[in-house]
């Protein structure tokens, strides 16, 4: 992580705050759809803080005190809810653990770190009556499985935004564009014959041809930070028994989209050139993008900070506004056995916040 500017006492006694809210989180099982407790937790330190906060299901947000509808808002958004620990940890993915300058714990990379800096972020930034923008904090469930009862139920709540802040960890480094997700069942339909004789037409060939084509075809249009567009074809089925020209074969196509297209254009193009039919399971995970010239970007580059394209999904996915994808912790770190996040992490997590949104706000 690039290093920052000598920390403010202020600072760092609101990310020895955040340190703490963080081990009282990974202490409580969060699973996604069981963040209960886990937002009770978040609702104590809003109150603690004296910040009014909201609560829908298991999300809890809250505004700064000087909120003015006239002028444009931003959110800072990162999740509570947890993977379901792997069978290699061999520690308590329970118990908050200090050791060699790090914290042991479930979540506490992905993304606990990043959601206590934004909430320790959100507490400095609350009181501020001079501010040019309005500043939404939301600590959001479901995450880790895309649910529909997170940030995207949230959403309606909200006011419009002009641009999020999406905690997840980058090593605080920038990623200006995030690649959507679409998966796509197919079918392509033949006739039943006798495998023996000249009978039926082969559903299984037809499925064939269409593959070959999505294994070659190169969409026109490649994103500068995510590259082209990546079709893979994931699940194929199909026939009843061996003497049997099979009239139905069946296959799943894994997309990853970039900011170059939207999903619909993606699922046009696929069903103008493949004869199977196509059914989009959803075209909800968008492709998200910043640009590279947006002020919070400029802010982070002026930190010595860098801009990439990440590969994975986020709750930017939800989102209608420019997003840019920041945080403490690194995402190899994430659904990993023993995971962990440095303890410096944390603290650079809160000043880096700071300082970009000092830049901005």
């Amino acid at each position: 992580m690039t290093q920052l500017t000598d920390t403010p006492p202020a600072q760092t006694k609101l990310a020895d705050e955040a340190l703490a809210l963080l081990k009282r989180l990974i202490a409580i099982q969060s699973f996604s759809r069981e963040e209960e407790q886990t937002a009770a937790v978040i609702e104590a330190f809003f109150e603690q803080k004296q910040i009014p906060c909201q609560r829908l299901k298991n999300n809890v947000w809250a505004q700064n005190r000087y909120f003015d509808s006239a002028k444009p808002t931003l959110l800072l958004n990162s999740h509570h809810d947890t993977v379901k620990p792997n069978k290699s940890w061999t520690l308590d993915p329970f118990e908050p653990l200090e050791r060699d300058g790090k914290l042991f714990g479930l979540g506490s990379n992905d993304a606990g770190g990043c959601l206590v800096s934004l909430l320790a972020t959100f507490a400095y930034f609350y009181d501020r009556p001079d501010m040019a923008y309005n500043i939404v904090m939301a600590a959001t469930a479901e995450e880790e499985v895309s649910g529909r009862d997170g940030l995207e139920l949230l959403l309606p709540k909200l006011p419009d935004f002009s641009f999020a802040i999406v905690g997840e960890p980058t090593e605080m480094q920038l990623a200006i564009a995030e690649k959507g997700l679409l998966v796509l069942d197919c079918t392509a339909t033949g006739v039943s014959g006798h495998a023996a004789r000249d009978e039926g037409d082969n559903a299984i060939y037809k499925a064939v041809q269409d593959i070959n084509w999505l294994t070659t075809y190169q969409f026109p249009k490649v994103s500068p930070t995510l590259g082209p567009i990546k079709l893979s074809v994931t699940i194929i089925n199909a026939g009843t028994q061996h003497n049997v020209v099979p009239d139905t074969c069946t296959f799943t196509i894994d997309v990853r989209v970039t900011e170059q297209y939207t999903l619909e254009e993606v699922i046009e193009t696929i069903r103008a050139n493949i004869q199977s039919e196509v059914k989009p399971r959803s075209i909800r995970l968008k492709p998200s993008s910043i640009p590279a010239e947006h002020p919070i970007v400029q802010a982070g580059i002026a930190l010595g900070r860098h801009t990439y394209g990440s590969p994975t999904t986020s709750d930017q996915a939800v989102l209608n506004c420019p997003s840019l994808k920041c945080g403490p912790g690194h995402s190899a770190r994430s659904h990993s056995a023993d995971e962990f996040i440095y303890l410096r992490e944390i603290e650079e997590g809160v000043s880096g916040y700071i300082q970009m949104l000092e830049r901005v706000v």
